[in-house]
């Protein structure tokens, strides 16, 4: 079986990206609510600053971009390698 490299790689964008958003959203309204988990994230990616940098509604959104594009990577990845492992076993 071949997965669909570009469908695996938008369905993991928008799950990753959809964490990241919700994680953020929860975070706003339950203090401390995934806060450890989305500082991690602020240590990965670039110009997001989780709840150090006041995580608001635009920390939220930011995480979810990166979220996206992260998960669009790797879910390209993940599928290619996939298809290049199950063709050589077949």
């Amino acid at each position: 079986m071949k997965l669909n490299v570009k469908g695996m790689g938008i369905a993991v964008a928008l799950l990753w990206g959809l964490v990241m958003l919700i994680v953020g959203v929860a975070h706003m309204m339950f203090d401390g609510y995934g806060e450890r988990f989305l500082n991690m994230m602020a240590g990965l990616y670039p110009g997001y600053g989780g709840p150090a940098a006041g995580g608001g509604m635009d920390q939220a959104l930011i995480g979810a971009l990166y979220g996206a594009l992260d998960g669009l990577i790797g879910g390209v990845v993940l599928a290619w390698v996939y298809n290049r492992f199950a063709r050589k076993a077949a």
